[in-house]
């Protein structure tokens, strides 16, 4: 059997900031040190503002670590913010394609993947339409279209779903697993719902208050797609909450 190989790797991960009203500096993160395997679909949880999105900045290099050091394998990473973050002035069709214009790809290609990826995330009929005429899952789809459209092998997600009803996030959550499924993405998820990540995750990183560290790491040994009806599913969920301090 092949062992998988890391991915992604952080190693004594600390980041403080100064707030500016009072002059002092506060810690966030301290001493994060983890390893994430090539198609590993991960979720970090903790308590409100305990820095689980500031990791993922980290990771992502939108912030950079007061100090420690990220050991990134990937060829191409690709995020998914809380609100989407899509180009107003641009449609559909076109803020998919952005990306790819980035790599210099020849228009028809673009075109291809584009079409690809709108079918995939159920936006046929909506290619033209701007942000502002989508309800906020139209817009998350185009955003997690946006991500995969260039291919990546490492894909971080920042509470994807938390601005979303109850139905269509879950909608969204059953698409995600079919996209995991057949690209064999590596996934790094911030949720503040332990139900979700219990849902989604092979492991899940359970983070303290902060200044934040890694309270525990718990593997999810259920098969996908899970049973939220199982004793087995509301028993992880129970374990974990529990861990949770705020």
């Amino acid at each position: 059997m092949q062992t998988k190989k890391t991915i992604l790797s952080a190693s004594d991960l600390y980041y403080s900031y100064l707030n500016e009203d009072t002059g002092e500096h506060l810690s966030v993160l301290k001493n994060i040190t983890f390893e994430i395997l090539e198609g590993e679909f991960v979720c970090f949880v903790g308590p409100s503002g305990c820095g689980k999105s500031t990791i993922l900045k980290i990771l992502s290099g939108l912030e950079k670590s007061t100090k420690g050091k990220v050991n990134i394998e990937a060829k191409k990473i690709a995020m998914v913010f809380q609100n989407s973050a899509l180009f107003p002035w641009l449609t559909v069709r076109e803020n998919i394609a952005f990306g790819l214009k980035m790599e210099n790809i020849n228009k028809s290609e673009i075109d291809k993947i584009v079409t690809e990826k709108i079918n995939e995330v159920g936006l046929s009929g909506f290619e033209d339409k701007y942000p502002i005429e989508l309800s906020g899952g139209m817009k998350q789809r185009v955003g997690i279209a946006r991500a995969l459209a260039i291919s990546p092998d490492l894909l971080l997600m920042d509470e994807p779903f938390s601005s979303l009803d109850i139905l269509t996030a879950e909608k969204l959550r059953k698409e995600l697993l079919d996209i995991w499924v057949k690209y064999k993405v590596t996934i790094v998820m911030v949720t503040h719902l332990v139900e979700e990540a219990v849902e989604l995750a092979d492991r899940i990183f359970i983070f303290a208050p902060r200044p934040t560290f890694i309270e525990e790491v718990v593997s999810i040994n259920l098969d996908k797609p899970r049973d939220k009806r199982s004793q087995e599913y509301y028993d992880q969920v129970d374990k974990i909450s529990r861990q949770i301090k705020t």
